[in-house]
């Protein structure tokens, strides 16, 4: 099944098509990270770490709703929802999950490290706000070409108290780059809540600091809410320069998979329960949709059995690829050319003029 995203073309109020698209993107999202978090359980998923979107789908869904297909999105570390909602097939990330070679970076990169310059989605990045310069710099090269061209840059609350979003903000204002820094604020930096570890506790205005305009604080457990705020900033930013968000949302599992700040399965605590009980997005567009919307039930029931049937897909495309098992492909993309670097034997520098 190939993918659909609606960029561009928006409009104040989404129409039933992009509901229900919103909808399916969604779902099938939940449905693949809590694969993930069951295959990493059973050491099927390997690594040091994987970081879920589960509880954050109408952040990303309602956001990108807004941008064309010549823009560009860059993130951190919770990116599998993201490469699914720009289309990225589900079956080759769940190989490069899976460590194979059928993967987006052939297995070598990884849960935290998805990518695909066919979409524009520039990564994926480890290194908490690593990828902030990154996303100036593309912006820059789109500002010294003359085009109208955003990048959309999501970034977690933890890492608005790094030095490289400080910088990179900076950078945006002073050369007006077109930038859309949407802060994900849900509540805790790993296990750390916001209060205890920021001076400033609405994350969006340290942007205004550097004269960058704020759209404030949106509920990102609303994809409408989202979609809305979202509209309305990414045209800002193709006129006049950088722009912040800061998405109110949750996260239904801990920082890591590995992290037990709370259990989903047994103990939930209070705080988790409400969200999942009263603010999840997924319940709060299907009200919405069924709300405004007869007879549709059948059709949200479809979107619900499709993303269950892709995910089973992808995983059975993943087990069933190979690993990467050769020094030419371990060492594939290293390098500019590494026919040039390794053309003579397998040490390093070796057949370099």
């Amino acid at each position: 099944m190939k993918l659909t995203w609606y960029k561009g073309d928006f409009m104040a109020s989404p129409n039933k098509e992009m509901l229900l698209d919103w909808y399916r993107q969604m779902v099938l999202i939940r449905e693949f990270e809590e694969t993930c978090a069951q295959l990493y359980e059973e050491k099927r998923i390997t690594g040091v770490y994987m970081h879920l979107y589960s509880g954050h789908e109408a952040s990303g869904v309602g956001s990108m709703a807004t941008l064309r297909e010549t823009d560009h999105v860059i993130t951190a570390y919770r990116d599998h929802g993201i490469a699914l909602i720009l289309g990225m097939d589900p079956d080759v990330v769940m190989a490069e999950m899976m460590g194979k070679k059928t993967g987006s970076s052939g297995g070598k990169g990884g849960s935290m490290h998805l990518a695909s310059a066919e979409h524009n989605f520039w990564g994926g990045y480890a290194i908490v706000g690593g990828h902030l310069p990154l996303a100036a710099g593309i912006a820059l090269k789109e500002r010294y070409k003359g085009t109208d061209n955003v990048v959309m840059t999501y970034v977690g609350d933890g890492a608005t108290n790094n030095g490289y979003f400080h910088e990179a903000l900076n950078m945006s204002a002073i050369w007006d780059l077109p930038v859309i820094w949407i802060i994900e604020n849900n509540g805790y930096a790993m296990g750390t809540e916001v209060h205890r570890a920021s001076g400033q506790v609405e994350l969006h205005r340290k942007a205004e600091a550097y004269g960058i305009k704020s759209f404030g604080q949106v509920n990102a457990q609303n994809a409408m809410e989202v979609y809305k705020v979202a509209s309305e900033a990414v045209e800002y930013a193709r006129e006049n320069g950088p722009v912040v968000i800061e998405h109110v949302t949750y996260r239904y599992r801990g920082h890591g998979v590995s992290d037990k700040q709370y259990d989903t399965r047994d103990d939930m605590s209070e705080e988790l329960r409400d969200w999942m009980d009263n603010k999840e997005p997924i319940n709060i567009l299907r009200n919405h949709i069924e709300k405004k919307y007869k007879n549709v039930e059948d059709i949200l029931a479809k979107h619900d059995e499709d993303a269950k049937a892709l995910v089973k897909k992808s995983v059975e495309f993943a087990e069933s690829s190979e690993l990467p098992s050769t020094y030419e492909e371990l060492m594939r993309n290293q390098y500019v050319s590494s026919d040039l670097v390794y053309k003579t034997d397998h040490s390093i520098g070796a057949g370099i003029d």
